[in-house]
């Protein structure tokens, strides 16, 4: 008996530090955001679709004041501990935002998250509700739209910790015609990228 209890507190001593559990090393951008992987991205979002709404939004919206922003931020952060949920409901159901999920569900766990923003900063599409509606005051928008029309910033690596895996988000300035409209975010799971270069895959 006591030789299953010592076997017993072992196991669950060796559950409690299970390498899953642990933050793992941090890893490399440089090396797993590769051209390539860049290219698939700038594939996949610089469409007809995606244009589209962006050009959409902006003709509506126009270009917002900072307390015409602000009380959308404000209206979006409310609605997510909100049952009423109007805005967060009809940017989550627009075509923009279906297409995202999709995309994020074809990459089999390589992004963990996409959105597009408008030319104020503002979501236009996203594939999973975000902590807020204005991503003006974040380097994801002013490292991008703010800058150029071929602007491109990769932020550095962050560790989840409910999912156990290292993320980075990868922002670029979307065009029509050559002219600045807007921008995207793709948030890469780096752990899975890790795990596809370590299985030659």
């Amino acid at each position: 008996m006591a030789l299953a209890r010592s076997i017993f507190a072992a196991a669950v001593v060796g559950l409690m530090v299970s390498p899953a559990s642990a933050q793992t090393a941090k890893p490399s951008t440089e090396s797993l955001i590769t051209p390539a992987m860049l290219e698939e991205m700038r594939q996949w979002i610089e469409t007809d679709i995606v244009r589209i709404a962006i050009q959409a939004q902006n003709d509506r919206l126009q270009k917002q004041t900072q307390d015409q922003i602000d009380a959308l931020d404000k209206q979006w952060v409310a609605e997510r501990e909100s049952d009423d949920k109007p805005l967060i409901a009809a940017t989550l159901s627009n075509p923009l935002s279906i297409y995202l999920t999709r995309l994020q569900g074809q990459s089999l766990g390589l992004y963990a998250e996409i959105f597009v923003m408008d030319q104020n900063g503002l979501n236009v599409g996203q594939s999973s509700i975000t902590g807020d509606y204005w991503q003006g005051d974040e380097a994801k928008f002013q490292k991008t739209y703010d800058v150029s029309a071929d602007a491109l910033f990769i932020d550095e690596p962050e560790w989840d910790e409910d999912n156990k895996i290292w993320r980075s988000q990868v922002s670029f300035t979307l065009t029509d015609a050559d002219k600045s409209i807007g921008a995207v975010t793709m948030e890469v799971n780096l752990t899975e990228a890790e795990r596809r270069v370590a299985a030659g895959a």
